[in-house]
């Protein structure tokens, strides 16, 4: 994870705020249970010139819009070509296809066997911006990797980008924090730094603006130029919008305290996380959810400031404090660890938590099943 810390919290805030999240059941600060999201207000077409767009905004304000623009683009014709003469896909990542993530025959509105494994990586953008930052900083850099690991990892969405052997569409994602308001039709973007880790954020709203994206209707058949129809309204949405439908991924951050496991950390949880893990997901057409991508991310609180140990105090009256030696008060805040002062966590995670957190996500009835008909409840 990118730094982050912006947290005025003392030693003595986040070992209590620490404590009360390891007990069982945990206390969190806004007192939500463990798989309980923040409350979010989401909306989809909010801006007229984009393929696609969505908008959603967390309890606290921190706020996220997302606008998806397609081109059309020829292909190159340097690609490699399979046995028979057609244009060979270039799988997950440019592994090669066969992974088992190339799109089902019925996602494709009957055009599975032609599209599916020929999309490319290159055909996919992400750009975030986030207010009082660079577009070259570490927080955007490492959203963007994150986002465009789990959109590439799914391979549904790439595909459907396929038109035909000689063309296909270019997708844009842009993505910012913004506070707006609309003067005369137009549409101003008021930027604001974030009130807490963006991550979850951008990829629920990233998720919606697929879903809202449309695609003008092919008129043309097989490798002839692309021509559209004109009429706006016989558009085709880029995810069928069906009972059974493929849906985009969603990234969620997912962090431990103890043995203790907590969905959607808001900035005050994430810094005494002992461990986090951003866990990828995406629905099939069946229903069923599996784990496209898995990031281990380092969470601020190991950049937390340290506390001092009374013996170690002078300042409430600890005597000899400054005649100890450096090992002596080593091996003074290594026996006080965990007890009544605030250590910094060292990092790493049990494989046993991690498959926890994983099967709290993907399992029948469980976490990322819940955030999926969430979304899909929005309307469109």
């Amino acid at each position: 994870m990118a730094p982050y810390t912006n947290i005025p919290l003392s030693p003595a805030e986040l070992s209590y705020l620490h404590t009360s999240l390891s007990q069982q059941p945990p206390i969190r600060p806004d007192g939500r249970s463990p798989t309980q999201f923040r409350p979010l207000i989401a909306e989809t077409d909010i801006l007229p010139s984009a393929n696609g767009s969505a908008r959603i905004c967390f309890a606290d304000g921190t706020e996220a819009v997302v606008g998806v623009k397609a081109e059309v683009e020829k292909s190159k014709t340097s690609q490699a070509l399979s046995n028979n003469g057609e244009v060979a896909g270039q799988g997950v990542l440019g592994l090669g296809t066969g992974s088992g993530r190339d799109v089902d025959d019925e996602d494709m509105d009957g055009e599975g066997e032609e599209r599916a494994g020929k999309g490319r990586d290159e055909w996919l953008e992400v750009a975030i911006e986030i207010p009082g930052m660079r577009d070259d900083d570490a927080l955007p850099v490492f959203l963007s990797a994150m986002l465009m690991e789990a959109l590439l990892a799914d391979g549904g969405l790439k595909d459907r980008l396929w038109i035909n052997s000689r063309f296909h569409w270019r997708l844009y994602i842009d993505v910012c924090q913004p506070y707006y308001y609309t003067i005369s039709n137009s549409t101003i973007l008021l930027l604001s730094q974030p009130l807490s880790y963006p991550l979850p954020l951008l990829s629920l709203t990233t998720h919606l603006a697929l879903l809202a994206t449309r695609l003008p209707a092919l008129v043309s058949e097989k490798d002839e130029d692309p021509l559209f129809n004109d009429d706006w309204e016989a558009s085709t949405y880029l995810y069928a919008h069906t009972s059974f439908q493929q849906k985009p991924p969603v990234t969620l951050l997912v962090m431990s305290v103890g043995d203790t496991i907590l969905f959607d950390p808001s900035k005050e949880e994430l810094a005494v996380a002992d461990s986090a893990l951003a866990i990828s997901i995406a629905q099939s057409s069946t229903g069923e959810l599996r784990m496209v991508a898995l990031r281990t991310v380092d969470p601020p609180s190991r950049l937390t400031a340290a506390g001092v140990p009374n013996v170690l105090n002078t300042t409430t009256g600890a005597t000899g404090a400054q005649s100890l030696s450096a090992a002596e008060v080593l091996a003074i805040r290594e026996k006080d660890q965990g007890q009544s002062v605030w250590r910094p966590p060292r990092g790493g995670v049990r494989r046993a938590l991690v498959a926890r957190m994983i099967k709290m996500v993907v399992e029948k009835g469980g976490v990322g099943e819940e955030v999926m008909a969430g979304l899909g409840g929005v309307e469109m």
